[in-house]
């Protein structure tokens, strides 16, 4: 079982990077229950999580740097084939990505929503897929390198290789 302490860095899927603030006892219908209280950087939104939950509702701890690496090559790809389908099926393909959790699989959505976007003008909803996932990941990725500049466009554009 996931354990977490005080003033760890944890991720939620679909909300980001929060840090652990506490760890409460709740008395529930007779039964002791320990929740973790994680306040989501981002936003300030304050989530009590059961502790025997954690798994189960994906919530993990932020990624190593050697992992970190990884990420960043599949920002680094060039070479992807992007599927021509309609932009509602392929956000619906994105979200389905972005609620597993995996920064892999963020990554990936991050990485196509650029290079689409080079090729054409994306939907509403894409626009805003590319807005949350790129904030998803760098803050992430900001806090498992120790490089700050990372949250900022040109250290996304450094990454993938382009013009700020």
């Amino acid at each position: 079982m996931l354990e977490f302490s005080v003033n760890d860095h944890a991720v939620y899927p679909g909300h980001g990077v929060g840090r652990v603030t506490a760890i409460e006892k709740k008395e529930i219908m007779g039964s002791e229950h320990v929740f973790y209280v994680i306040t989501i950087l981002d936003t300030e939104m304050k989530l009590m999580i059961p502790k025997n939950k954690v798994e189960s509702l994906g919530v993990r701890p932020i990624i190593k740097p050697d992992e970190a690496e990884k990420v960043i090559s599949i920002l680094q790809e060039k070479e992807v084939k992007i599927d021509n389908q309609t932009w509602n099926r392929r956000y619906r393909e994105y979200m389905e990505k972005i609620k597993t959790g995996s920064v892999f699989e963020i990554a990936e959505v991050l990485r196509d929503l650029f290079i689409l976007k080079v090729d054409k003008d994306l939907s509403y909803g894409e626009t805003d897929m590319l807005r949350k996932t790129r904030k998803l990941l760098l803050r992430e990725l900001s806090l498992a390198t120790s490089k700050e500049d990372l949250e900022k466009q040109e250290g996304l554009a450094e990454i993938l290789g382009i013009e700020a």
